[in-house]
């Protein structure tokens, strides 16, 4: 899977792409990542992008003629491609959209800064936009990293033990389980007995109703969200926890 991102900051993304999984990933030509100068796209010697906003206020805007020519320039190249724009009024990125863009050839990410983009790149282009979460940050590369992080763990073969993948947070519906390593105590607090007892049916029961109390206590929501989804013993673990979390005893989540 190949990643294309369109931005005033390439040099952001130099220790990104080289660096754990994602840089052993890129390594292996598993994952391609390709940061992009948008001012290489400027149609004037400065290599200025952007201007005041028509109307005044505070803050400049990115013109839409070197964005335009950018995106359709990286949207051309290579294999098809998937065009995205981080920003806050987009879909709020979860784990089913990540599973979602995972299944693509190539993602074309552009990332925004000042006080965004002239709109008429959004009437202009086949772009969709994507948020990461309802709060502001100083331009989409942060937000383009996340993306990239999340969607290449579910890539097969970027995660040594896909295993570890699918019970990450969120893969299921639930949250994750506590996880413990050596030392066996720490400060007076030793590793619950049923993780050293080499029976691993009471090891998987243990981890999964801890993570159905993380789930219920810290993310109602979630229970709401996949309540279809969830396996029966999953369901019965959520009644006993917290019996109103059951849609048919009236949905309080």
């Amino acid at each position: 899977m190949h990643f294309d991102v369109l931005t005033i900051f390439p040099q952001l993304f130099d220790a990104f792409r080289t660096t754990g999984v994602l840089g052993k990933a890129v390594e292996r030509g598993i994952i391609g990542v390709d940061a992009h100068d948008l001012r290489d796209w400027a149609d004037n010697r400065w290599k200025q992008l952007d201007d005041e906003p028509y109307g005044g206020g505070a803050g400049m805007v990115i013109q839409a003629p070197p964005v335009l020519a950018a995106m359709r320039e990286l949207a051309d190249r290579g294999a098809p491609a998937r065009c995205i724009v981080l920003g806050p009024r987009g879909r709020v990125l979860d784990q089913g959209l990540v599973e979602e863009l995972a299944r693509e050839q190539r993602l074309v990410l552009l990332c925004g800064r000042y006080e965004g983009f002239d709109e008429r790149i959004y009437q202009s282009l086949e772009i969709e936009e994507i948020s990461v979460g309802d709060y502001i940050l100083g331009g989409g590369e942060v937000a383009a990293m996340a993306v990239i992080e999340a969607v290449s763990r579910v890539v097969p073969g970027v995660v040594g033990d896909p295993g570890s993948v699918a019970e990450d947070s969120f893969g299921a519906g639930l949250l994750d389980h506590p996880c413990y390593t050596r030392p066996a105590e720490v400060e007076g607090r030793s590793v619950p007995d049923v993780l050293v007892s080499g029976n691993h049916e009471a090891v998987r029961l243990w981890r999964l109703e801890r993570a159905v109390e993380a789930t219920v206590t810290r993310r109602p929501d979630l229970v709401k969200q996949h309540w279809d989804q969830y396996s029966d013993e999953v369901r019965e673990l959520i009644r006993r926890n917290a019996p109103d979390m059951d849609p048919q005893n009236g949905d309080s989540a």
